[in-house]
C-alpha cells in the first residue's frame, strides 16, 4: 500500500514485511520449547484415545450420493434456465430438493463420525472410572486422576504466553 493511500484512508503506516517475518522468526525461536511441549501433549492425547475405526465404510456411499445429487442439480438448473418460464419453476424446485439431499448426505456423514468419537470418549471415560474404582490398573499402577478446564482459544494462548514471560 502506498503512503498516499494510507494518509487518505487514515490508516496506520504499514510495517515492512521483512520486519514482520523477522519478528515472527524471533518469536518462534523464543517459544520453541513451549511449542515442543504442546506438541508432546497433543501427541499424548492422540495416543491415549483409541483411533476411530471403520469410518470410511459408509463414507464412500454418502460421498457418491452427494456427488450424484450435485451433478443432477447442475443438470436441472441448466435445463430450468433453457425452458419456458412456466415450466422452469417445477424443474428448479426439484433441483433445489436434490441439493438438499446432497447436504443431508454430507451432514449424515459428519454426524456419524461425531457420534462414533463421542461413544469412544464415553467408553474411555467408563474404562477410566472402572480402573479408578478397582484401585489399580492392569500393570499395578495407580490410576491417573486429573482435572479438566474448559478454555477458549484466546484464554489458552494467554495462559501459555503468561507462563513464557514469567
Amino acid at each position: 500500500m502506498t503512503k498516499k493511500l494510507e494518509e487518505l484512508l487514515n490508516l496506520p503506516t504499514s510495517v515492512s514485511e521483512d520486519l514482520a517475518i523477522e519478528d515472527s522468526k524471533d518469536f518462534i525461536e523464543q517459544n520453541q520449547e513451549i511449542l515442543t511441549e504442546v506438541d508432546a501433549a497433543i501427541n499424548k492425547i492422540d495416543a491415549a484415545l483409541p483411533l476411530v475405526q471403520d469410518l470410511d465404510a459408509g463414507d464412500a456411499e454418502l460421498d457418491e450420493l452427494a456427488k450424484l445429487a450435485k451433478d443432477r442439480f447442475e443438470d436441472l438448473v441448466d435445463l430450468g434456465m433453457n425452458v419456458e418460464p412456466r415450466f422452469s419453476g417445477v424443474i428448479l424446485q426439484t433441483a433445489s430438493t436434490l441439493l438438499g439431499h446432497a447436504i443431508t448426505a454430507k451432514t449424515a456423514k459428519m454426524d456419524k463420525k461425531l457420534r462414533t468419537i463421542s461413544l469412544q470418549l464415553q467408553k474411555a471415560r467408563l474404562d477410566q472410572q472402572i480402573k479408578k474404582d478397582a484401585g489399580k490398573t492392569k500393570d499395578d499402577e495407580e490410576p491417573i486422576d486429573g482435572q479438566g478446564v474448559v478454555l477458549d482459544r484466546n484464554e489458552l494462548l494467554k495462559h501459555i504466553l503468561g507462563k513464557n514471560t514469567k
